[in-house]
């Protein structure tokens, strides 16, 4: 299912009229549209030179986590980690910000520039541990991509 998604993201990421914000804000519509446990999808940026992300386009309800230390939360700790990060039950987790009393799961990829880990997609779902492998393929497909256009 989600690898039949890839010929579309590639078609908005190549498409050069657009911003990369643009682009990127319709690579998250076009997930959360399209993934039935995907609620809300977003990209995170390392913000400067601080030890902070910062968040980019999304897609889903507006999130008060606009700025995320390094080491805080999930997003925080992929940001140390250079790690996917699957969070099967966000309850289950010490280190978890809490976007929506909705989200069950969570899933967190880095998103790597020239190996270097400059920012990451953030997805939130309000299904219990739906995220598979497949999913985590799916955005590092998305994220080598993204990186093209960074």
């Amino acid at each position: 299912m989600l690898q039949s998604l890839e010929p579309k993201v590639l078609e908005i990421i190549t498409d050069e009229t657009k911003s990369v914000d643009t682009r990127l804000g319709d690579i998250c519509e076009l997930l959360r549209n399209s993934v039935d446990h995907y609620d809300w999808v977003g990209f995170y940026f390392r913000n400067g030179d601080k030890e902070e992300l910062k968040l980019g386009p999304y897609a889903g309800t507006p999130t008060d986590h606009t700025i995320i230390p390094f080491g805080k939360g999930i997003c925080g700790q992929v940001a140390v980690s250079n790690q996917n990060f699957v969070v099967p039950d966000v309850a289950a987790q010490d280190n978890y910000i809490a976007c929506s009393i909705t989200v069950k799961a969570e899933i967190v990829v880095p998103l790597f520039v020239n190996g270097k880990n400059v920012g990451q997609i953030d997805i939130d779902s309000n299904t219990p541990d739906p995220f598979t492998e497949e999913d985590e393929r799916f955005l590092e497909f998305i994220n080598r991509h993204v990186a093209e256009i960074l």
